[in-house]
């Protein structure tokens, strides 16, 4: 996979879903829906238990990447914000926000993301129009124009062995 640092162009065309990678945690691959709606992006985690280091605040959380399999990456980082969050049926929520950088479509950008339960959503992950605005245009009726996973984590998520 080819990794830009920003975009060498004004935009990158994606899909309305894309597989996309958190380098930094140690996630190579997760699918991802495009979410136009949300200001910032969202990540399926477990387990969240707050903490201080050197005075600063943190978080450590589970990320369970692929939906139909069990393995969680355990994950700590610093706590960037905590956000009121509106989901699509109206409840507000307070969530943790952290910063992660995510390779879409070969381009790496820094996304604010919420940590939330999305287990019964069919995406571990949304893009959200902060991470957006760094230099990708949507195009709604295409999907995985960055490519898809590998066919080990597409199986994965699928709920098939590694085999």
């Amino acid at each position: 996979m080819c990794v830009v640092d920003r975009p060498t162009h004004s935009s990158t065309l994606i899909g309305w879903r894309e597989w996309v990678s958190l380098p930094d945690v140690g996630i190579p691959w997760i699918k991802a829906k495009v979410d136009t709606g949300a200001r910032s992006s969202s990540l399926h985690a477990q387990h969240i238990r707050e903490f201080e280091r050197d005075g600063v605040p943190w978080v450590r959380f589970d990320v369970r990447p692929w939906q139909g399999a069990h393995e969680l990456v355990p994950v700590e980082l610093p706590v960037f914000d905590r956000r009121d969050v509106r989901s699509s049926s109206g409840h507000a929520q307070s969530r943790l926000v952290v910063l992660l950088d995510l390779v879409l479509v070969g381009h790496r950008v820094t996304a604010e993301v919420t940590l939330s339960n999305r287990s019964e959503m069919g995406f571990r992950m949304l893009i959200g129009r902060e991470a957006l605005r760094q230099g990708f245009t949507i195009d709604p009726a295409r999907s995985f124009l960055g490519g898809k996973a590998p066919k080990t984590f597409r199986r994965l998520n699928r709920g098939h062995t590694a085999a």
